[in-house]
This record gives C-alpha cells, structure tokens and sequence, in this order.
C-alpha cells in the first residue's frame, strides 16, 4: 500500500511521533483561532451603540461644556459626555457652541442660533490729501514709480 515507505522501524516510529506532534499543534492553533474568533464576534454583539450625541467638556473644576458634536464626529476631543437629543438642543439653545464640521444645529434642525457674522471693517482712508479731486489723484504718479 505504501511502498515508497523506508522498511525502517525505528524511522517508521520517528515519523509518527513527529507527525502526531504536528498534528497537536495544528489542532491547539485551530482551537485558539476558533476561540479568538468567537471573542471578536461577541464583542461586536455585545458593543454599545456609539452615543447620538456628544458634550465636550472643559478641563477643571466642574469640567464645563465647550461645545456640542454628532456622534460620529471626528473632531470630539478625549474629554467628552454622551447627551440626549433633547439635552443637545438644549444646551445649542443656552448658547454653548457647536461643532462646526458635524454642525450639530443644523442636523437638529435648529436655526439662527449661529452668531450673526461679523460685519467688514471699513475700508481704509485713501492715503491722498483730501484737498485733491479724485481725478486729480488718478493721474499722480507715485514717487518710487519714476526710478
């Protein structure tokens, strides 16, 4: 049956301890592999939804809120406190600050919470003496132009 076999025995012998050896380690790798398997497949079963919504808070006594994110946000720092929906638009409503790449407010349909945007400084004063006509300041050419 298996004739490309040594007639050796003691070889013979060697090769099935070997082999049993083998097989051993194949089996404890499976196992370990099965086991290590079935752990990640319940962590993920047994993992909590991440949180809707999300309260940064501050550094210090009473670690204050700084500002309000999605839960998906990429932008929350370490130091943060799961909310409810109903508890972010509320502090969106008290004044605290949203994120402004997940824009909690938005997503919460709240509007004009947002601080009205700055209104441009006024432009400076023309550097020519107001005795001058405007026309008069057109055709005069600078100094450093004439080198």
């Amino acid at each position: 049956m298996f004739d490309d076999l040594q007639p050796d025995l003691d070889r013979l012998h060697t090769l099935r301890v070997w082999h049993a050896l083998w097989l051993d380690r194949i089996e404890r790798k499976i196992a370990w592999l099965e086991r290590r398997k079935a752990e990640e497949d319940y962590g993920r079963r047994a993992r909590p939804r991440p949180p809707e919504w999300v309260m940064e808070v501050g550094i210090g006594v009473g670690r204050p809120p700084v500002q309000v994110h999605a839960g998906h946000c990429h932008m929350i720092g370490s130091r943060r406190r799961p909310v409810t929906r109903d508890e972010a638009r509320r502090l969106l409503a008290e004044g605290l600050r949203a994120c402004t790449h997940c824009q909690p407010d938005t997503q919460l349909h709240i509007i004009d919470l947002a601080a009205p945007a700055p209104r441009r400084a006024a432009a400076p004063a023309c550097p020519v003496n107001a005795s001058r006509t405007l026309s008069a300041a057109r055709t005069a050419v600078p100094q450093a132009s004439l080198l």
